[in-house]
């Protein structure tokens, strides 16, 4: 293999919105913010979770389809 043109693997932070942290070998080599992980998603976990609608968009859905709330 040719040496110098990969990069280099480092210890990355991966920090989900529920609290959990994954600490794994990334290409990015610093700490990453995220959403969603494993934990959390519905599909993963069996869970529902309850989503915030901070746009309104429901109530936006609701009015243009004129739905009873």
């Amino acid at each position: 293999m040719k040496s110098d043109i990969h990069p280099t693997y480092t210890m990355t932070t991966f920090r989900c919105n529920c609290g959990h942290v994954l600490e794994t070998q990334s290409t990015l080599g610093e700490e990453l913010r995220v959403e969603i992980c494993s934990k959390c998603h519905p599909f993963f976990s069996g869970k529902e979770r309850t989503m915030i609608d901070t746009a309104g968009r429901i109530e936006k859905f609701n009015r243009r389809y004129k739905r009873a709330s």
